[in-house]
């Protein structure tokens, strides 16, 4: 996980209890639920976009690619 160890994950726990206090960091935690949440369903969201345009334009070189048979048939 981003080339941390346990020992380096415990310390910067650590530092962000004593920087923001106990009644902050399950604020805190929630936030970034959050923000994580949001990040994971907008990379959804712009995957399936990218794949309807893939998928759009296959379907039409696939009716292209018919057309000019039917013409040389």
């Amino acid at each position: 996980m981003f080339g941390l160890g346990g020992q380096e994950l415990l310390l910067i726990l650590f530092v962000v209890l004593l920087f923001f206090g106990p009644s902050k960091l399950p604020e805190l935690a929630r936030g970034l639920g959050k923000g994580m949440r949001e990040f994971k369903k907008a990379q959804a969201d712009l995957e399936n976009e990218f794949n309807k345009a893939v998928e759009t334009v296959a379907s039409k070189n696939d009716e292209d690619v018919s057309a000019k048979d039917n013409k040389k048939t």
